[in-house]
């Protein structure tokens, strides 16, 4: 073993004060190395392949893989620079053969196959038997059975994707920070509430700058455009955010994922082929609760026609405010968040900057806390002297009734430069049994908020604590399942168009005033939201629904309708593809410079290719689960408990749908959806 290598040591949880990109590269070696010897071993040495003798082993080494790994990702996604992200690439062009080569290991088949068909496996626990069973599938979705051309083709083309992906994600990371504007004179920032305003300054004195500084960070990016009075900044800024990555940007096409995509595309679509599907849409579905691309597609396409009549009245009802109360005779899409918060202020006499005051993160935190108490049962503590990544990240356990460490997390809250945009939480450790004792899981949870500004706590926004709450959601997924095997524990082995049900589901108590009262305080007097400021809270909760609702169909058919297109052979092709849904299920056509799919990571980088409909399909199953709760009182705890024990305790252990019927008696409904964003009554 590599001498002093923190990756490589027996600690608890990752000692991110000593990790460094030299370390990178020779642990994932030595332990790649160590697993390929193991595996030839067992399989040369074992007679009778069982669980205990074969796949535990294996497990074993996966885990202890897992656990070198899981920081080095990490660090790239919150911690960038150049020498990790060369350890990091070199790292993950290394994995992806490891993985390739170990689902084309014709002996490592044949051994699952062998338990699968011994008179042991009825034995198994259902967690168990799960895990053999989509190890079997896997196996075969990387080309076990293919020719030996065909498989080295196939090796070949994941090493490709890995390297394209990562790039795609690198590119718009640096081409969102390489943008900045600097603002001297304060005028040109009328209409920007004060928060706002001393965030910019802080940027520009962290970055020995007078003045305010702009970013294309959310937290500056989206308040420009719904308060910014002058319309000049808001399409320069606008502009400078449609074109990230593209050659549109105008900055040397330095960071242009055009090609990217194609190449993207292509690849996947022919690993597809290799696997006998017609398109990439098809194999995506072989892991997902969907049966077929057709009943994907009549989904959206339902949501679609339910939800575009009301889109285009919303936007009838802005395009006439423009008009009558601003002479505004053409909308720009620049302005319609503008003219949006104006309209939604006049009618509701409510803005969202109302609400900040009364989110301070500690109280938030707090509240989240006490509603998952109440829900749940669970105690969530602090435990300090943990090494992170930043001064700003604070680490958390989570005990059960009886005081029994559930899980842990890290929570990184606030974005910053060289960290990936956006929010998600990621697998740190992964629960498993061995030896007899428990290793608790462990979740990064990340976010991208407002920083604290001066001595205030930070404030945010309802919208950013409906994000707080629903990555909370995916990390009680993670770190209350009961299952004791990590291939299937927590959110492993969940179906991709399930694993956003625990998530979305607890962005409904962010809008309960029993769960408000809990934690939404005003962070100067103590206050809790006024009545009448809840009240236009609720009344303004579905403003524009519809068009947020068209706007999210309109990113997954394009997504779904373009990996069923075996043959797209360039940039322009796959902006057909957008133009074309756009004509279909759009009320907004944005202008022609605008690059969208140049930054959306979730499919070209991400895990949502031919997916990104699983936050639909999901939200289906979350508004139906909560259902439930409307009907029998939002912290009843026998309902609570019933959740926490047949959808967060199983993991990937059973077929969602039969976790979601034995929750809720029946198949779930699209009605609490639709009732929720206000589109029916």
């Amino acid at each position: 073993m590599p001498d002093n290598n923190p990756l490589l040591n027996a600690h608890d949880l990752p000692a991110f004060d000593q990790i460094k990109p030299e370390h990178m590269v020779p642990a994932i070696d030595h332990l790649l190395d160590n697993n390929r010897a193991r595996i030839k071993a067992l399989l040369e040495s074992t007679v009778d392949f069982e669980w205990e003798n074969f796949i535990q082993p294996l497990e074993d080494m996966e885990d202890r893989l897992n656990r070198a790994w899981s920081p080095v990702g990490h660090l790239h996604g919150v911690k960038d620079n150049e020498e990790l992200r060369k350890a990091y690439n070199t790292c993950i062009a290394k994995l992806s053969d490891y993985a390739t080569e170990l689902g084309q290991n014709e002996a490592l088949f044949r051994a699952y196959q062998a338990i699968a068909e011994s008179a042991g496996f009825d034995q198994l626990s259902a967690a168990q038997k799960k895990i053999i069973e989509n190890a079997l599938r896997d196996f075969r979705l990387s080309g076990v059975d293919l020719p030996a051309d065909k498989r080295q083709r196939f090796k070949q083309l994941q090493q490709e994707l890995s390297r394209l992906q990562t790039q795609y994600e690198e590119n718009l990371l640096d081409a969102t920070h390489a943008w900045q504007k600097h603002i001297t004179d304060k005028a040109v920032l009328a209409g920007l509430p004060e928060t706002v305003l001393s965030y910019l300054m802080q940027n520009a004195a962290q970055n020995k700058l007078d003045g305010w500084l702009l970013t294309l960070d959310f937290p500056c990016y989206m308040p420009v455009m719904q308060y910014a009075d002058d319309p000049e900044l808001r399409r320069e800024m606008y502009t400078a955010y449609a074109t990230r990555a593209s050659a549109e940007a105008g900055n040397d096409a330095k960071w242009d994922n055009s090609q990217l995509m194609v190449d993207i595309l292509n690849r996947r679509q022919e690993v597809a082929r290799l696997l006998g599907y017609a398109n990439y849409a098809e194999l995506s579905l072989a892991k997902k609760m969907a049966s077929d691309t057709g009943e994907v597609l009549s989904f959206l396409n339902k949501l679609a026609d339910k939800s575009q009549p009301v889109a285009r009245d919303e936007l009838q009802e802005l395009q006439a405010y423009a008009r009558d109360k601003h002479g505004c005779e053409h909308l720009e899409v620049w302005d319609i968040a503008w003219y949006s918060e104006k309209l939604k202020q006049e009618t509701f006499r409510f803005s969202d900057e109302d609400l900040r005051p009364y989110f301070p993160v500690p109280a938030v935190l707090g509240g989240l806390f006490t509603v998952v108490q109440r829900l749940y049962g669970l105690t969530i503590r602090p435990r300090h002297g943990i090494a992170t990544w930043h001064a700003d990240v604070q680490f958390f356990d989570i005990f059960d009734t009886g005081d029994e460490l559930q899980g842990s997390f890290y929570l990184d809250l606030y974005a910053r430069k060289h960290k990936r945009g956006g929010a998600w939480m990621d697998e740190c450790i992964v629960r498993r049994r061995h030896s007899n004792a428990v290793q608790h899981p462990v979740a990064y949870l990340t976010c991208n908020f407002t920083p604290p500004v001066g001595a205030d706590p930070a404030l945010i926004t309802h919208d950013e604590v409906i994000t707080l709450f629903h990555e909370f959601g995916h990390g009680l997924h993670h770190m209350l399942t009961k299952v004791d095997f990590a291939g299937v524990s927590g959110i492993n082995g969940v179906p991709w168009d399930a694993v956003e049900l625990p998530s979305q589901f607890m962005e409904n108590w962010c809008w309960e005033r029993e769960a408000l009262d809990l934690f939404a305080r005003h962070y100067q007097t103590g206050e809790k939201i006024p009545a009448a400021l809840f009240g236009k809270m609720h009344a303004a909760k579905n403003f524009q629904s519809g068009m947020q609702m068209v706007r999210q169909l309109e990113f997954a058919l394009f997504d779904f309708q373009m990996y069923l297109d075996p043959g797209i052979d360039s940039a322009a092709a796959i902006q057909r593809h957008l133009d074309a849904v756009r004509q279909r299920v759009a009320v907004i056509q944005p202008p022609a410079f605008n690059r969208f799919q140049n930054s959306f990571s979730h499919i070209f980088a991400g895990g949502y290719a031919a997916g990104y409909y699983s936050y639909k399909w999901a939200e289906v199953l979350s508004a139906d689960a909560f259902s439930k709760f409307e009907e029998q009182g939002i912290f009843n705890t026998a309902t609570g408990r019933e959740f926490l024990q047949t959808i967060l305790e199983q993991g990937g252990s059973r077929e969602p749908m039969e976790l979601f019927v034995e929750f809720r008696g029946r198949e779930p409904s699209v009605e609490p959806l639709l009732r929720h964003s206000g589109i029916t009554a």
